[in-house]
């Protein structure tokens, strides 16, 4: 598995190199490249992303490292050097920025400027800090989203030469907004300047104070000129995720006191106003449990749907130390994976149907699988894994990559594979079955970024070298209990048979 892992990755990095570089992504079917769709300026769900500035190629830098293919990587670091250039009149969205382009620029820089080359000789001899450059150019060409902005929630896009678009949509969600810390922290305290850090934290803190009185839950959109709520959806899921995702891992990365006291505070609130089900995961009796979307200033049911990018809370909860909620988070959506062939991008709970029927080649489940395995060692998610890429290859791939799929029903097919299916989907799944790989040897070591991007955690980064001569932070105490699954449930299923029965018979599996 390993090996077929690693030409499923190298099957997709090859095609884009050869048909697409260098435009940000690969269309698989047409074998062509794609860039911004400069005859449509308002097509967002293209130009957010899309910026002429070599995405996939960028975003795949430390897949390359953690593979162990040296040269590749250091083939692909000259290229980004010799062809990226970020001074383009193209309107992009900050969040989508930070976290596939500046985050991957780091994670790169961070690897082979470690000492210890755990992947090997990943810097090349002329290297002389260039990607932290390109990091520090870009960022700074994101200040006019948060310089201009009157409550420090940052406007969702900006142009990369001109800055602040005339006429600005100010509608941003919360997860946009707010999940920014991890990448503009380490920026910040790699070049020892404030400024990024400090917007990005300012901006948390405006929302996190912007949450319901009665409740204490945030909604999914927010006008960053007013801090007025637009959306009052409070879920899990898209416009929220990163957010929560984003507490935790400042918090890991940067020992800050107030990122993990947020985190705790909303995974309590989240689990008073959003949970359904049995009240325990692996004993009793009732619905299996199931996280819904409410209203954030009634706590009461707000749809019918759930969608897939909240298949990562299983994964946040483990770093959390919930196991066994986990354990039933991954349950549900892996048994939605069986019966569709891959995750449908929106289901209906009620209906127990496809509500949103795309495909996009996420990662969320696979990430949350991996981060399960970690935790347990159970085989069970090994056998997850090995249904993922082999549901994979018989559904998306095409001639020269893999697709989107277009409706989970009839597995019809979408010409684009965003850069994300390298450096997450491609990247959990490789880790799973790579049980000997520096990462999974030394995982204390490392935290993954919402886009997949490998950071070392250093107690460098625990220091503010701005601030009285660096002192390092003081680790906040929590009385989490970090509780692990028993022993025997390392070989055996993670999830009693009997709760698997009963989502298979919800669900209408023939077999779980």
């Amino acid at each position: 598995m390993v090996q077929e892992a690693k030409k499923m990755f190298y099957f997709g990095y090859d095609n884009y190199m050869i048909h697409a570089f260098p435009l940000d992504e690969l269309n698989p079917i047409l074998c062509s490249g794609r860039g911004p769709d400069y005859d449509n300026p308002s097509n967002i769900n293209i130009n957010d992303i899309l910026g002429d500035y070599c995405l996939t190629l960028v975003d795949s830098l430390d897949t390359l490292a953690i593979i162990g293919n040296v040269t590749a990587f250091q083939e692909a670091v000259t290229e980004v050097v010799r062809t990226v250039n970020f001074d383009k009149d193209n309107v992009v969205q900050v969040f989508e920025v930070n976290i596939r382009i500046i985050g991957a620029l780091l994670s790169a820089h961070l690897l082979m400027m470690d000492p210890k080359q755990p992947f090997g000789d990943l810097k090349p001899s002329w290297y002389d800090g260039e990607l932290l450059h390109l990091a520090h150019d870009l960022a700074s060409r994101l200040l006019p989203a948060f310089e201009l902005s009157p409550t420090g929630i940052p406007f969702p896009r900006v142009n990369l030469r001109r800055g602040l678009p005339p006429h600005s949509v100010s509608e941003t969600c919360t997860a946009g907004a707010g999940s920014l810390v991890l990448e503009f922290g380490l920026l910040s305290r790699l070049l020892g300047d404030p400024v990024y850090e400090g917007y990005a934290r300012r901006a948390n803190k405006v929302l996190w104070n912007s949450r319901s009185k009665s409740t204490g839950l945030l909604g999914n959109v927010i006008d960053s000129k007013s801090g007025e709520w637009l959306g009052r959806l409070s879920g899990l899921g898209a416009g929220l995720d990163s957010f929560y995702e984003y507490l935790l891992k400042s918090y890991i990365m940067f020992g800050e006191p107030d990122d993990y006291k947020m985190f705790s505070e909303a995974y309590n609130t989240i689990k008073m106003y959003m949970r359904r089900g049995r009240p325990h995961c692996n004993k009793g009796s009732g619905d299996h449990p199931l996280y819904v979307n409410v209203d954030m200033l009634s706590g009461a049911v707000h749809t019918s749907w759930i969608d897939s990018l909240q298949a990562a809370f299983a994964g946040i909860q483990v770093l959390h130390g919930d196991v066994e909620e986990a354990i039933c988070v991954h349950a549900l959506y892996y048994a939605l994976w069986k019966v569709y062939g891959v995750l449908p991008e929106r289901w209906d709970w009620q209906r127990l149907s496809a509500d949103v029927a795309f495909y996009p080649l996420r990662p969320e489940l696979v990430e949350s699988t991996y981060l399960l395995y970690q935790a347990t060692k159970s085989p069970f998610y090994l056998h997850v894994g090995r249904e993922i890429l082999e549901s994979l290859n018989n559904y998306t791939r095409t001639k020269c990559g893999y697709a989107t799929v277009h409706s989970v029903v009839d597995k019809s097919l979408e010409d684009r594979m965003e850069s994300f299916f390298l450096s997450e989907t491609c990247k959990y799944l490789y880790l799973l079955f790579d049980k000997d790989n520096y990462v999974n040897k030394n995982f204390g070591r490392f935290v993954f970024s919402t886009e997949g991007h490998l950071f070392p955690i250093d107690a460098v980064f625990r220091n503010k070298i701005w601030q009285n001569g660096g002192g390092p932070n003081v680790d906040y105490v929590t009385n989490a209990t970090c509780e692990a699954v028993d022993a025997e449930r390392t070989y055996f299923l993670p999830i009693k048979s009997r709760y698997l029965v009963q989502i298979s018979k919800t669900l209408g599996l023939q077999e779980y």
